[in-house]
């Protein structure tokens, strides 16, 4: 158990490591091409398209083949993606997008094995663990920032800078991932059809959640470097650091809430925790003072925390039909990438990029409606329950 707990870490961790260094680049991306918001929008809308062709069937694949053989076809295809992007980058933009669509494809199959795991490891543990999974791929988007800024500053190209990772990334998920635990076979007998799961309105109800709290993240990640950058006049280097204070925020609330939500239950914590993501979006776009910003980025980053990670252990509560929940969720929250990057480009033109970030705290209202949908079932419930008491 112990060896698949740390495999399953070392996993989350090297896709948020991915993900942050390609995410350090986007101003570089914007002013390479001289794009606009809505142009650069369009192209991060790529990544997205690549991760929700793929997620619907990944279920049906890992209940067919495992977790480690599509873990490592999903890292490879990432792999493979950011390598063709960052040899377009600042030179050929469509060879960029068509690296960033592979890419994305990758990075969604290898999100959904890896969280399958972690809920198979969370079920053997007994106990919450999911969101320091997710705090372990939110400590890689913390490395992957702060390096990202070192790099810039030191002028690194970005094509160096990214291939040097991501060719980390896949050498260490390949020899890390036989440690896995057996998720699929463990279930063989009780397999269910992907679609299925498509007709469950708890499972779509969790989608729903995921899909406003994905958006509320994923923001952030694509838009928060440049706002600062075109809302608040700092340097390229200053509003990555910026979004490395934004990820360093979110792990410690990952980190923190493993025990909270073990003793108050998830619906409490994300309502919570939703609140916090909207005064801090608020204090991003309306303070002026430098500190105040800076706490709002701190408190948008806990608050964006837990959505997630909370929104797969719930798809997950029942471990014959965790594989197809977790894709259907998936699936319906990468919807946010989809519809996210460009409507936050489009808007940004129309009222600027900083005032865009507006958008996260209007949908947070609506989508706190649907938050007690991911209250815990059956042996997860038990145990909420005996942790409270």
């Amino acid at each position: 158990m112990t060896a698949a707990r740390n495999a399953v870490g070392l996993s989350f961790f090297l896709n948020g490591l991915v993900f942050a260094s390609w995410v350090s680049r986007i101003p570089e991306v914007r002013s390479s091409f001289e794009l606009s918001n809505g142009q650069l929008g369009l192209v991060l809308l790529s990544i997205a398209v690549g991760s929700v062709v793929a997620l619907p069937t990944t279920g049906a694949l890992i209940n067919a083949w495992g977790t480690v053989r599509i873990v490592r076809v999903g890292a490879a295809a990432a792999t493979l993606g950011m390598l063709t992007a960052a040899l377009g980058l600042g030179h050929v933009l469509p060879l960029t997008v068509a690296g960033l669509l592979v890419y994305g494809l990758g990075i969604g199959v290898w999100d959904v094995a890896m969280n399958v795991e972690g809920a198979e490891v969370e079920r053997g543990l007994a106990r919450t663990i999911m969101p320091r999974f997710h705090a372990g791929f939110s400590g890689g988007t913390v490395v992957g920032a702060l390096l990202g800024v070192l790099l810039i500053e030191l002028g690194v190209p970005a094509s160096a800078h990214l291939i040097g990772i991501v060719a980390l990334a896949v050498v260490l998920v390949w020899t890390t991932s036989p440690s896995f635990l057996p998720v699929a076979e463990a279930h063989e007998e009780q397999k269910v059809s992907a679609a299925r799961a498509w007709l469950e309105p708890r499972t779509l109800m969790i989608g729903v959640m995921v899909l406003a709290l994905a958006m509320t993240e994923g923001t952030a990640n694509d838009w928060l470097a440049v706002a600062l950058v075109d809302g608040h006049d700092v340097s390229h280097a200053q509003g990555v650091a910026g979004f490395a204070v934004f990820v360093l925020a979110m792990t410690a609330g990952r980190f923190a809430g493993t025990g909270l939500i073990d003793r108050f239950g998830r619906v409490t914590v994300l309502w919570a925790t939703m609140a916090l993501a909207g005064a801090g979006v608020l204090l991003i776009v309306f303070a002026e003072q430098p500190v105040l910003v800076v706490t709002g980025i701190v408190l948008w980053g806990v608050g964006a925390s837990l959505g997630f990670p909370v929104g797969m252990s719930a798809a997950a509560d029942d471990p014959v039909r965790a594989a197809s929940r977790v894709s259907v969720v998936s699936t319906i929250g990468y919807a946010a990438f989809l519809a996210g990057p460009p409507f936050l480009g489009f808007v940004g033109d129309e009222v600027g990029t900083l005032k865009a970030l507006l958008v996260v705290a209007v949908l947070l209202m609506p989508a706190a409606l649907v938050v007690p949908s991911a209250r815990e079932q059956g042996a997860r419930k038990t145990v909420a329950g005996h942790a409270a008491g």
